[in-house]
């Protein structure tokens, strides 16, 4: 049976290898492709689509002197943009705009000759970065959202390799350390490398099938995913055959012994997350609604390949995987003082005195969240400022007083001439100027007097929408899209928040056949996913110099806490029923499951923190904020809330944790009347 397992998925690797090598293929990473459907920059991007020549890419070539432009710097200028005219098909005559002090002349340059292919995109933004360059004290920095959309993507580009190869080497690492063996940390780590091709290729057809938004964020995270949450329940798993190889002489025999034993546990755990990612489908924002489906595929294949393949793998390899520490059937572990036993020992002492603490420490921890700064502006998304930010950067030092990127609005052809009055009458509006028409819909160029993302222009955008939407026009472009972002991020949080938290403790309370236990566990994930945000808030500005906070960061991060983090209670709460239903007494069963489970928890939590770490390398500061938010959360959920919370609320409970469930009303035994006097095994 072992090798049948292994030969089916031998066959499933050669099948989905192919589709998996096309899942960077079909990332969608420009803001646009985030946006629901109903979004205003949304519809003008669309009808964008459908004008003359289709999309335009928009650069702005800007020209640069310290001391003031020379005679020749204006001469180099005028001839380099003429030869971008003359390699591409411009949409109209460039012209240049002089700054005040004569320091800076930028020259506004549109083609929609690449049209919506991003390599033809690509290609052309790097072309006009060849011909445009400085030399002598002249500097040259070709920024506009084309070549905005350009960096971002080629940033996205890298991501996939760069983070697969690097959770990869993390959880090497980490294995050895915990299983101190030269083969075992191969084992799992092969077959997490199987799931997650196996999650790239149900990614790309849920993309084909279903028309699935995949961006490089969720592509990322679901290669996280797969890794992280797949060794999580290999060390559970593991763990489990181990105890079970030394009462089991056959390895088969053991194996299914401990899928018995931890299998309830391992599902319910992945179901957790799964349904935590599938509310993600209630989501506005297109990114959002995405990464559930994507997300929970990673889960599926972790979850199936663990359960399946790695249990197959070690029951052929026997017991000499474990080797130097091989469980010889019928010994006894070698006898060692558990580090986790004596931390909950040591919090049950004074059980209320700890939980009181921890709450406290946590809520202080939370405070933290006012100061996390507001959403985070377009130019201070990367970690290493590209070219387009420069640009960007150097556009609103030298003109202060209008905006270099226009705000575009899309008007009916028989209201344009209205419309266009319409944006000449509105506050904050210094030029409007037509644009293309075709298909009954005419392009507006406003340029606002103040510099993009800043609060006077989020009012100017306010303001037009509001003086065009009777004329039916729409109003998008980059600054109008980060608007219509954040609104739409804080109507997920209301819709989606509740899905999760209802989700998971429907499946708590299957597994666990109580309403206490999951109200406490999930009580427990909240705290910890606000004590996370708040040292986020504590460290994003003032020491990682973060100028704002991704509008994403607050859903994510607690889909992905409430989702994960209880996976860690679940672990320890399946087993502290175990020991109940066999008639323990409530704070032994308490100790006995913290100190059976608390190194595999610890393990698990410290993989897991570590896999999600490694955003924190990437050079986008949503990802970095994500992954940091996410690592910290674990490990206060590892170290504080399972070892020290969830126990003394346990024993304090005693057999009320399982309420309303018959194990609530089964009486203790009669020497255990005495509260406090009996003890973990040791």
């Amino acid at each position: 049976m072992p090798w049948v397992v292994v030969g089916l998925w031998l066959a499933a690797l050669v099948l989905v290898g192919p589709l998996a090598g096309k899942f960077a293929g079909i990332q969608q990473n420009r803001a646009v492709d985030y946006l629901p459907d109903s979004a205003d920059s949304t519809q003008v991007a669309r009808i964008q689509d459908r004008l003359p020549g289709g999309e335009s890419t928009d650069l702005v070539l800007v020209y640069h002197r310290d001391g003031g432009l020379t005679d020749a710097d204006r001469r180099t200028a005028a001839e380099q943009v003429a030869e971008v005219r003359g390699a591409y098909d411009l949409t109209g005559e460039p012209h240049g705009v002089p700054s005040e002090d004569g320091t800076t002349l930028m020259y506004p340059v549109s083609s929609t000759q690449p049209g919506q292919d991003e390599e033809a995109r690509n290609a052309f933004v790097d072309g006009v970065r060849e011909i445009a360059e400085g030399s002598g004290g002249l500097s040259v920095e070709v920024g506009g959202p084309g070549a905005l959309n350009t960096d971002m993507s080629k940033v996205f580009e890298t991501i996939d390799g760069t983070l697969l190869l690097a959770t990869l080497a993390v959880v090497t690492v980490l294995l050895i350390l915990i299983y101190r063996s030269p083969f075992l940390w191969l084992v799992p780590l092969a077959v997490a490398g199987v799931a997650a091709a196996v999650s790239m290729a149900a990614g790309y057809g849920l993309h084909e099938l279903f028309d699935v938004t995949v961006t490089g964020q969720s592509g990322g995270v679901m290669t996280v995913l797969v890794l992280g949450a797949g060794t999580d329940y290999a060390l559970l798993l593991i763990s489990r055959y181990r105890e079970e190889l030394r009462r089991h002489e056959r390895p088969y025999d053991a194996m299914s012994a401990a899928l018995r034993g931890c299998g309830p546990a391992i599902l319910a755990s992945s179901g957790t997350v799964g349904a935590g990612l599938l509310c993600l489908l209630a989501a506005d924002l297109n990114s959002s609604s995405g990464m559930g489906p994507v997300g929970m595929v990673g889960v599926l294949a972790a979850l199936v390949a663990m359960t399946t393949l790695l249990p197959a793998v070690l029951v052929l390899l026997g017991r000499r995987v474990f080797w130097p520490l091989i469980p010889a059937f019928g010994s006894e572990p070698r006898a060692r003082r558990s580090l986790f036993a004596a931390m909950g020992t040591s919090a049950t002492r004074r059980p209320v005195t700890v939980l009181v603490g921890g709450a406290a420490l946590l809520g202080a921890l939370a405070l933290g969240t006012l100061n996390l700064s507001g959403s985070i502006k377009q130019e201070d998304s990367f970690t290493e400022r590209p070219e387009s930010i420069a640009a960007m950067r150097t556009l609103a030092r030298e003109y202060p007083e209008r905006s270099s990127r226009p705000v575009t609005v899309i008007a009916p052809d028989e209201r344009a001439g209205t419309a266009v009055e319409r944006a000449r009458a509105t506050d904050g509006v210094a030029e409007v100027v037509a644009g293309r028409s075709g298909s009954g819909w005419t392009e507006i160029a406003v340029f606002t007097t103040a510099s993009p993302e800043t609060p006077a222009e989020t009012r100017t955008i306010e303001a037009l929408r509001a003086r065009l939407d009777p004329a039916g026009a729409y109003v998008g472009g980059p600054s109008a899209q980060q608007i219509d972002l954040a609104d739409s991020e804080s109507r997920d949080r209301k819709v989606i928040v509740p899905l999760v938290l209802g989700a998971v403790f429907v499946i708590l309370v299957g597994l666990l056949r109580s309403l206490v236990a999951p109200l406490l566990l999930l009580a427990a994930v909240v705290a910890v996913w606000g004590a996370a945000l708040g040292i986020g808030g504590l460290v994003f500005e003032p020491v990682f110099g973060f100028g704002g906070t991704d509008p994403g960061l607050g859903l994510l991060s607690f889909v992905f806490l409430v989702a994960l983090g209880v996976d860690y209670g679940i672990f320890l709460m399946h087993r502290m029923r175990e020991e109940s239903v066999k008639g323990v007494e409530p704070e032994a069963a308490a100790l006995t499951a913290l100190r059976t489970t608390g190194g595999v928890i610890a393990s698990a939590g410290v993989v897991l923190a570590a896999t999600f770490a490694v955003l924190t390398t990437l050079p986008m500061v949503g990802l970095v904020e994500l992954g940091f938010v996410i690592a910290v959360g674990v490990l206060l959920d590892t170290f504080l809330v399972r070892t020290y919370l969830v126990t003394t609320a346990s024993v304090l409970l005693r057999r009320r944790v399982w309420w309303p469930g018959r194990l609530s009303r089964a009486p203790e035994p009669p020497a255990v009347a005495e509260r406090g006097r009996v003890r973990s095994p040791a």
